[in-house]
């Protein structure tokens, strides 16, 4: 059984301890939105009628918007 972008989108929520607030913002921070009723989708369990799949493209600017939350933003390059 592989893993979806929806189990680590949870696994990393809760490793890091984040609230749907929280994923919010650190989407904020490299422009890409998403709502806190997008995020209730991501979450739910696949036979839930209002589960929704998790996409790469928001997994992929979560994980970026997470490296900024956590390093701070990249220095300017010289």
């Amino acid at each position: 059984m592989a893993l979806t972008n929806n189990d680590i989108f949870k696994k990393l929520r809760v490793a890091h301890k984040l609230r749907d607030t929280d994923i919010i913002e650190i989407c904020a921070l490299v422009d890409f939105k998403v709502s806190k009723a997008e995020l209730g989708a991501f979450f739910r369990k696949e036979d839930h009628p209002k589960y929704m799949e998790c996409g790469d493209q928001i997994l992929r600017n979560f994980l970026n918007g997470l490296i900024i939350h956590l390093r701070g933003p990249m220095p300017d390059k010289k």
